[in-house]
């Protein structure tokens, strides 16, 4: 494809003298597993994402894993989740033996909507799972109401939304905890897996560090039933050196962005991302909707155009998922799955590219009105 959905080698190639660099003091150190690299970036995350601590985990999954964990989620219990996100979001509820509740999302910014919100809740609701999609905050005011005044906890899932504002505050630092990915196609990505917990209550802080260090406070005493998820040294270090490139590659996302819903905002068939006041979208994904996702994806990449259907599915009719639940229960939630395609957007791409991304949705969609 001449122009790729994620191109991390186009992304990170006048860095690879430096993250070398950096693997290769991790192994001349020998520390492998929550080392100096890790406190750092867990430092440096804390302070980039507004929040009083932050913990390098293994996984963005294992991320929300712990994050229901620390509050005590489990059999019995309900989450309250949107029905159109990636899986994970679910499916840490189920792994922490709970019930995901699905709740349906706003049809501008396909965020969940705080009025569904409050329709599923009961008095068995433990937590609800804010997703900022694609690096659009969630409306975590109205949230934060909702789950307050009851007892619920607020985790937002915000592992596509580093550096996402909404009214000055940042992604990581508007729930009780806040869960980051760091897989590599991730804004802020690794060279494998990664993930980090976010928080501001030592309480809170303290018991997501034995969760993730099976169960252990000292050394070899187990007080706890905890697990093994830790970001490793080799990872902390790649990321610590691309966290330095963060504001700048975020930026050229939003140049991006805007250069492609300036070119095709004035097409009926074409509906482009939103960016509410007070909000600032970090564009992991560029996705537009349309009457024929699928046709239009054929019709770019034979251009040359990579896409991606984000997502193809909402998670309620998924086999995984879809016990009681049936087509049309979560409308708008279907409606996005039939008609999102995401376009490239990443920071790799210049105007020129941009230009002619927007110039092949153009032609295809005008040869298939013909």
């Amino acid at each position: 494809m001449k122009h790729k959905l994620f191109d991390l080698r186009g992304q990170d190639g006048e860095l690879e003298g430096e993250l070398v660099a950096a693997l290769a003091s991790v192994v001349r150190s020998g520390s492998f597993v929550l080392g100096p690299e890790v406190k750092a970036f867990e430092q440096e995350m804390a302070d980039l994402c507004q929040s009083r601590f932050a913990l390098g985990v293994a996984s963005g999954t294992d991320a929300l894993v712990l994050a229901l964990k620390a509050f005590d989620v489990g059999p019995g219990d309900e989450v309250i989740v949107p029905p159109f996100t990636f899986g994970a979001t679910a499916g840490a509820v189920a792994w922490a033996g709970a019930t995901p509740v699905f709740a349906d999302i706003d049809p501008e910014t396909l965020n969940i909507d705080p009025s569904a919100v409050e329709t599923a809740i009961t008095s068995r609701t433990k937590a609800v799972i804010a997703v900022h999609l694609f690096g659009l905050p969630a409306p975590m005011d109205r949230l934060r109401e909702l789950t307050s005044e009851r007892g619920i906890a607020l985790i937002e899932d915000a592992a596509q939304a580093i550096l996402a504002e909404q009214g000055g505050r940042r992604a990581g630092s508007m729930g009780d905890i806040a869960c980051l990915s760091f897989y590599p196609t991730k804004n802020l990505g690794a060279y494998g897996d990664g993930g980090m917990v976010l928080c501001s209550s030592p309480d809170l802080h303290e018991k997501l560090g034995w969760l993730r260090a099976h169960g252990s406070v000292r050394r070899y005493i187990y007080d706890h039933v905890g697990t093994n998820s830790r970001l490793d040294e080799m990872q902390a270090a790649i990321l610590r050196r691309k966290l330095t490139r963060l504001e700048e590659w975020t930026e050229a996302r939003r140049r991006n962005a805007g250069a492609l819903t300036g070119s095709l905002g004035d097409l009926e068939e074409v509906r482009a991302p939103v960016e509410p006041p007070g909000s600032r979208h970090v564009y992991h994904l560029y996705t537009i909707r349309v009457a024929d996702p699928d046709g239009l994806g054929e019709a770019l990449g034979r251009a040359g155009v990579a896409t991606g259907r984000y997502y193809p599915a909402p998670l309620h009719l998924m086999p995984a998922f879809s016990d009681n639940h049936e087509e049309g229960d979560f409308p708008v939630s279907e409606a996005a799955a039939r008609s999102c395609l995401a376009l490239p957007v990443h920071p790799a791409l210049t105007l020129e590219a941009v230009d002619e991304i927007a110039l092949a949705v153009r032609s295809a969609l005008t040869r298939h009105e013909a």
